[in-house]
């Protein structure tokens, strides 16, 4: 494998909605530049950059993978990113490596949601974008109407490069604006073009967009200006160097055409990211902070620099273990390079490092700044690390994603299954940022969560896949509490004689409620030693203890006060024991008079969807005892904020995909716990009872 300095590298991230042909694409440009000998399809499974079982199955992308093609003197790192809602984490994490992105539009649809997404994430990020108008073959493919929807969502600045011989069955090439020659392709040919004239009946639409073009070009650079107006256009020397510029600088976002089955357009995609797109040296310096302090840190992507790499994606790879993905971002990485982990304080070895052409990892002596690789087997190293030399230390930020938005409770199918289960889900949230496992200290139950249902599905399958791991899901229990509402007073008496010693421990109580989120409080107002000091502890966890189990449905007791006022005791028959059992009885007998009730978690939600969903979504939280709490509108979406109990957002992923199609996403966090109303407090507590939980735990 050659190695390439920095200015003859691109790193590009195709990103867009699912089903816009990124995966199908990266195969058609790796065809076309000779680096695989048989065009691999998404259909067959055969494709590069979906190589993985669940991908394969369901033919579409789940996580980022990495491709390089050699083009000339540069090489291409390709990253092909997920395109639907429930990965698009995966896709923001991937653009942190990426100096451009690839933005691909489907030739018929046009702008989609996750268009939308992704763009949001290239704009985040600085990055300069290349558009693609894809799947050029399909029926009713138009770029006339693709163009309508990414001025309308994006702007004037959208901008052709290229203009289709042809469209829908009919197309066969491609039209360079630039150079102003035509380019054809042998339908599922090999993928390169052949130059000709542009044909007659396209002259006038081609010089037409040429103009437009330069116009576009010239309008933020002075001195193309000043030709411009001197000479009515600009000579193909001076136009190359502007529209580099205009992109590097996001002035301009051209626009290209292609369809990767047919493998048409390739060559020419190739040439326009190696021509226009800019390398990670032409993008300057990379911003960090100095780990110890946390004071700003500039470091020029340069191989005279102290070497620093971050990495952006790690894979668990049950046969090779941990590989990491890491891009050099100044200083040249050698093999068996030793280097320090600023996040972790840890030293790294680099043994073996390679460039990955899909899942296949193909050695090399050194990467230079700007390139993108991977190495196997780092101890302590997981995504968003920065490695680099001790002696100059930098650290880069990490992506901040959003929090899980469902959760599901996770169940080991058999015994085996248990054993293996806690090491091979520690393994899956390496490479998963997104995906969360816990514990709830409340219900005992383990929970798995994640973005959406089809992102917990899709682990839960790499666990029986990759690590042989069979679990079951089922929905979360709600992690309901219980309080009262009236004050009550209480004797607790616990009196038993046996052979020798008895059991004696009596004690009067009063509890009262206090206000919501206050937990529990304890006061011991005894006085004349009614009950000895060593004993008052005791009382107090005998209270502790039969709140935890709860009287209702057996859901914990919060939110009140107990004061412990009055008692008797026995020389010889008292004991801890007896005064723990004698609060539990007391802290029961009050419960009967106190009025408790349930209570139940309720959510902050926020509920991004579309404008003309709005109306929609109030009535739908509505009909889940929500309280909507205002809305704001956002670049053509609108942002619904809402109070909405835990219980009724359990199966609210699915619902909003189903009304919204796709096109809405949310977001929730705990706020606060409150009354559930009575009809439904009824159907919990008869369910609990059912499973033998509640009341009936006094009888023990």
């Amino acid at each position: 494998m050659k190695i390439y300095d920095g200015q003859n590298l691109r790193n590009v991230a195709l990103v867009g909605h699912g089903g816009s042909g990124k995966t199908q694409l990266v195969s058609a440009l790796l065809f076309a530049a000779g680096m695989v000998n048989r065009l691999g399809k998404v259909d067959d499974g055969t494709s590069v950059t979906d190589y993985d079982e669940e991908e394969i199955q369901r033919k579409f992308t789940v996580s980022a993978s990495l491709a390089y093609a050699e083009w000339g003197k540069t090489k291409i790192n390709f990253i092909d990113t997920p395109g639907y809602n429930i990965f698009l984490h995966e896709t923001e994490a991937a653009l942190l490596a990426a100096d451009a992105a690839l933005v691909l539009v489907h030739g018929v649809a046009g702008v989609e949601v996750q268009t939308e997404k992704t763009w949001g994430f290239a704009e985040k990020h600085a990055l300069p974008r290349l558009l693609v108008v894809n799947q050029m073959d399909r029926d009713r493919a138009s770029l006339e109407r693709s163009l309508e929807s990414l001025r309308a969502a994006f702007g004037r600045s959208v901008v052709p490069i290229q203009l289709p011989l042809g469209e829908e069955k009919s197309f066969r090439g491609a039209i360079d604006l630039v150079k102003m020659k035509a380019h054809s392709y042998d339908p599922n040919g090999p993928g390169k073009a052949t130059e000709t004239e542009i044909p007659a009946e396209y002259a006038d639409a081609a010089q037409k967009a040429h103009e437009t073009l330069i116009e576009m070009v010239a309008e933020g650079n002075d001195k193309l200006l000043e030709e411009f107006f001197e000479k009515g256009t600009i000579p193909v020397e001076d136009l190359v160097p502007g529209l580099q510029q205009a992109i590097a600088e996001r002035r301009i976002y051209p626009v290209a055409v292609s369809a990767g089955l047919p493998i048409i357009g390739s060559s020419g995609l190739l040439d326009a990211i190696v021509d226009y797109l800019p390398s990670p040296v032409a993008r300057g310096k990379v911003q960090g902070v100095d780990h110890a302090g946390g004071s700003p840190v500039e470091r020029k992507v340069a191989d005279d620099q102290p070497v620093s790499a971050y990495v952006f994606k790690t894979v668990a790879d049950p046969f090779a273990g941990r590989v990491s993905y890491f891009k050099v971002m100044s200083g040249v990485v050698k093999n068996d390079a030793v280097l320090t982990n600023f996040n972790r304080g840890t030293t790294e070895k680099l043994a073996h490092i390679a460039v990955m052409q899909g899942k296949t990892q193909s050695p090399i002596p050194e990467l230079r700044a700007g390139d993108i690789g991977a190495v196997a087997k780092l101890k302590e190293t997981l995504t968003g690390d920065t490695l680099g030399d001790k002696a100059a230390p930098i650290q880069y930020p990490a992506v901040q994603l959003a929090e899980p938005a469902i959760s599901f409770a996770i169940e080991a199918k058999s015994r085996g299954d248990e054993d293996k289960l806690s090491s091979a889900i520690h393994r899956m949230l390496e490479e998963d940022l997104l995906l969360r496992f816990s514990r709830d200290p409340q219900t005992k139950e383990f929970l798995i969560s994640g973005s959406g249902q089809q992102h917990v599905e899709v682990a839960v399958s790499k666990l029986r896949r990759r690590f042989h791991v069979e679990v079951t899901l089922k929905a979360p229990k709600v992690p309901y509490r219980e309080t009262i509402r009236a004050k009550a007073e209480a004797q607790g008496k616990h009196k038993k004689q046996t052979g020798g010693h008895g059991q004696y421990g009596d004690c009067w109580i009063k509890m009262e409620p206090l206000v919501r989120g206050s937990g529990f409080e304890f006061v011991n107002d005894i006085f004349g030693g009614a009950i000895p000091r060593n004993f008052i502890p005791a009382v107090e966890k005998g209270i502790v203890e039969a709140a935890a189990k709860g009287y209702l449905a057996g859901y914990p007791v919060v939110d009140f006060r107990v004061i412990l006022f009055d008692g008797s005791y026995h020389d010889v028959d008292s004991s801890e024991m007896a005064f723990k059992l004698a609060g539990s009885k007391a802290f029961k007998k009050s419960m009967e008079q106190a009025k408790p009730c349930l209570l139940e978690p309720v959510m902050n939600v926020e509920i991004t969807v579309p404008e003309n969903y709005a109306g929609d979504i109030m009535g739908n939280l509505n009909g889940r005892r929500g309280r909507v709490q205002g809305m704001d509108s956002k670049s053509g979406s609108t942002v619904v904020k809402a109070q909405v109990p835990l219980a009724e957002m359990l199966s609210y992923a699915s619902d909003l995909t189903s009304m919204t199609q796709g096109r809405g996403s949310y977001s929730m966090e705990y706020d606060h716990y409150d009354v559930v109303p009575q009809q439904i407090a009824d159907k919990v507590v008869a369910a609990a009872r059912a499973a033998g939980v509640g009341k009936e735990e006094e009888e023990e």
